[in-house]
Order: structure tokens, then sequence, then C-alpha cells
């Protein structure tokens, strides 16, 4: 599920998957990888994309539906 919060968060905020690779300090392919479910996000990406984001690590992966 964290997979398709992902998308969406980037999505709303009109970021292309370089940008938010960028901001990880990744290269768009393994930042798509994350997105499309076909790698494991690590937690240190989690919370920067939380923090990032401004919301919560559970909200990212599907444990609460409130940002």
């Amino acid at each position: 599920m964290y997979f398709q919060r992902l998308e969406d968060l980037r999505l709303d905020a009109d970021l292309t998957q370089e940008q938010v690779a960028t901001m990880l300090n990744c290269k768009r392919e393994v930042y798509r990888r994350y997105e499309k479910g076909i790698r494991e996000i690590p937690v240190w990406a989690l919370i920067k994309l939380a923090d990032f984001y401004q919301t919560s690590t559970d909200y990212i992966l599907g444990r609460t539906n409130q940002k």
C-alpha cells in the first residue's frame, strides 16, 4: 500500500520522480522502484519522505488515513 501513497503524495505536490529522487539523493530508477512496490523502501528514506511531505510514516505505510 505504501507505494500508492508515495505516488499520490508526489502527484499532489506536482513533483516528478526525478525531483523526489534528487531530494532523497538517489537515482530516479531506485525511487521508481519504491513507488511501484518493486523494491522495499528503506527506513531512512521513509522518514525523509514523511518529513518532506509533512506527514507521518504511518500514513505513508497505510497504517492510518490521517496525514
